[in-house]
Formats: C-alpha cells, structure tokens, sequence
C-alpha cells in the first residue's frame, strides 16, 4: 500500500485505536490531522467505535474505554449486602420514587438492591409483588403491610436465596406485571446486561416481557463488568436507576444511545 492509497474504514479506526492507545484521550482535532481527514469521518468513526463499546466520548474528542472486566462467578447474597448498604438505599429510593404509585403489580428480582424497595413499597396501598426472592418475601411479611405477596416458586439458588430456571419463568410469563425491578451484578453500553448463570436469563427476560416498565437497578461498580449470558441491550430497559460514581463520560454516552439514565445521589 502506498502513501497515497486511502485507508478503507475498518483501518482507518484500528489507527485511530492505536492512537488512543497510546494518548488515551484525543481531541476530534488532533485526530483529524493525525488521520487526515474530515470532522465528520472522525466523528463517524466514534461513533462507530462507541457502539462497539471501544470508546467513550468526551466534550470536543474522544478516550479509549476502560478494559471490560469479565464476570466468572458472582458474590454470595451475605457478601454483597455488605458492600455500599448506603448506596444500594439511595438507589432504591430514586428507583421508588421514578416509578412507583399505588395499586400497582411489581416484580422485585433478586438481589439486595432490589430488596431495598421493600421499605418504599410497604408505604403504597393495594400493591401486589412478585418476586423470586426469598429475603423479600420474608422482609415483606415482617412488614405487617397489606400487600399481596407472590413468590415464582422454581429451583433455589441456595447461594443467592432465590428462585431460578423455568419453574420460576412460567409464573412471570402468566402475570401481568406494572414494572418489573431487575437486578445485575454486570452491565454496560456495549453488552447490556449480562449474568454469568444461564438460569437467570430466562427469568429475568420474562419479568421484563410481561412488565410494562423495566428498571435495572444497579451500582456503577458494576459497570463494566460482563458475565457470559445476556439477559438485554440497556436500551430495551425503560430506565437505569445508578448511582453517582458513574463516569461522566459513560454516563454521557449511555444517554446518547437513548438509555433514560438515572442517578442517585
């Protein structure tokens, strides 16, 4: 290849990767001398690499994205209510708060995100929840609330102290849900969110077809994470609730995609 042959698109943004690479946040301008072309070719070019989760967008340029951390196992349900308890509250609450009226029917996944709503849901009148996990229905029964309580039944994750598999699924499939809450402990622009379990999937994805509403509820430590198995792209979701210690940057361009994203904090 000669120095006048021009680079076909594919090579043109592999160079521009390769520049990224090394400076790790390059302004349009620079990159437009840098590969000789137009504003618009650059900015096509981000864009591109953006969706394929390579780069992240920053005010007047773009950075290389942060190396995406792959999820093998995920943490006992004891270990993670240890971690940011104070987060995970204030997550729930933006969450109740976006969402929740009375006389509605709510899906809580798993999780003790999720199980933070518990407290919000109790204040409402004539609510029905369904959930696959057994910590909610025993926080809801303590409650003493009027609400109706309806558990998927299915086979016990016993690590996670939930129902999974297709027991758990065909009960979601047969109830008409307001908002289904989904939890995960894996998500980004690029790979949705992810689960490293197969069982999880299918109940995850039948809360959301039956709900009119889906809402992952999920800490930014989690981004950039990714688990084997997907479970949807973040714009199939109706809002991300997250918390404040999201990048800038990331939160910027999961908006861009046309995510509703949301903040706490």
């Amino acid at each position: 290849m000669t120095e006048e042959t021009p680079l076909i698109p594919d090579q043109r943004r592999e160079l521009l990767l390769k520049h990224l690479q090394r400076e790790r946040v390059l302004s349009v301008h620079q990159l437009t001398d840098l590969l000789e072309v137009s504003h618009m070719t650059v900015r096509r070019d981000i864009a591109t690499l953006e969706r394929e989760g390579r780069v992240v967008p920053v005010p007047g340029g773009v950075r290389i994205a942060g190396p995406a951390r792959h999820l093998e196992a995920e943490e006992s349900r004891l270990d993670k209510a240890r971690v940011e308890p104070a987060g995970k509250a204030a997550m729930a609450a933006r969450a109740a708060a976006e969402v929740l009226t009375d006389r509605m029917t709510v899906y809580l996944d798993a999780g003790t995100t999720i199980a933070q709503l518990v407290p919000h849901l109790v204040r409402l009148s004539g609510m029905t929840v369904v959930t696959n996990d057994f910590a909610v229905v025993d926080d809801l029964l303590a409650s003493g609330a009027d609400v109706e309580v309806i558990h998927t039944g299915g086979a016990v994750d016993r690590q996670n102290r939930s129902s999974v598999g297709i027991l758990a699924t065909a009960v979601l499939e047969r109830i008409a849900l307001d908002v289904a809450f989904v939890s995960s402990s894996s998500w980004d622009l690029r790979r949705g969110v992810t689960t490293p379990y197969p069982d999880k999937v299918a109940v995850k994805q039948a809360a959301m077809a039956s709900a009119s509403e889906s809402v992952l509820v999920a800490g930014s430590s989690k981004y950039g994470r990714f688990g084997m198995y997907r479970v949807c792209e973040l714009p199939a979701l109706s809002t991300v609730v997250t918390d404040a210690g999201l990048d800038p940057a990331d939160a910027a361009a999961i908006r861009e995609a046309g995510v509703n994203l949301v903040q706490a904090g």
